[in-house]
């Protein structure tokens, strides 16, 4: 990809450019972030030397958390838009955490085959189509170690129906197409055909926008 180049259908936080410059509050206040990533980086059981991705690392929080949290593990953020990698990149240097940020898509990340013990992602595979999901879960199987873990926290099948009307905003913001697997319970099987093994889901947590579903991911040895 050239730099600052993005597909046509590429959808940036919040869908709406300018909404980026609030993108913290916004999630901060409405998907209960501080639990939910705290309980996502204790699933993950980080160690010494470890290396870490952190795919559509948006403003940089989930990767900074994790390097204040673990200094000696290597954490490397990638996102496809440029001007959440430059609040990504700012947000670093005030927290004094060194943390490496790339421009990149989740459909063709630009790293080698078995280069991460981890990957994280959090509120972002809402944000794609069904193929582009596919395509982005094999490319995160490609890049883990044998062994490695993929560690989600994203929108999930409602657990009542007050969590599915909650969840319509969502869907009109980000798609109704883009987020139909989400709404049905589709990642767990879209996560296991990419190659992965003993998909689970960790939690379920009630927000203001619906349900939000962590989820855990296996490449075996």
């Amino acid at each position: 990809m050239k730099n600052n180049e993005l597909p046509d259908n590429y959808v940036t936080a919040l869908r709406i450019p300018w909404l980026t410059s609030i993108y913290d509050p916004i999630v901060r206040w409405t998907t209960r972030e501080s639990r939910v990533k705290g309980e996502l980086i204790d699933k993950a059981k980080l160690g010494a030397d470890m290396t870490v991705l952190d795919l559509a690392s948006g403003t940089g929080t989930l990767a900074i958390i994790i390097k204040r949290k673990f200094p000696d593990v290597d954490v490397v953020g990638v996102d496809g838009d440029p001007r959440i990698l430059q609040i990504a990149k700012a947000k670093s240097e005030s927290a004094n955490v060194k943390i490496e940020f790339d421009q990149g898509l989740a459909t063709q990340l630009p790293y080698a085959d078995s280069s991460y013990d981890r990957v994280f992602s959090t509120l972002f595979f809402h944000h794609l189509g069904h193929s582009d999901k596919a395509r982005a879960f094999a490319e995160i199987f490609g890049v883990l170690k044998p062994g490695g873990q993929l560690h989600v926290a994203d929108w999930g099948k409602p657990t009542n129906f007050l969590m599915r009307l909650l969840f319509y905003p969502i869907q009109w913001l980000d798609g109704f197409a883009n987020t139909k697997d989400n709404v049905e319970g589709q990642l767990p099987n879209i996560i296991q055909h990419s190659g992965f093994n003993d998909v689970q889901i960790d939690k379920q947590f009630s927000t203001v926008f619906g349900t939000l579903t962590l989820y855990r991911a296996l490449k075996d040895e």
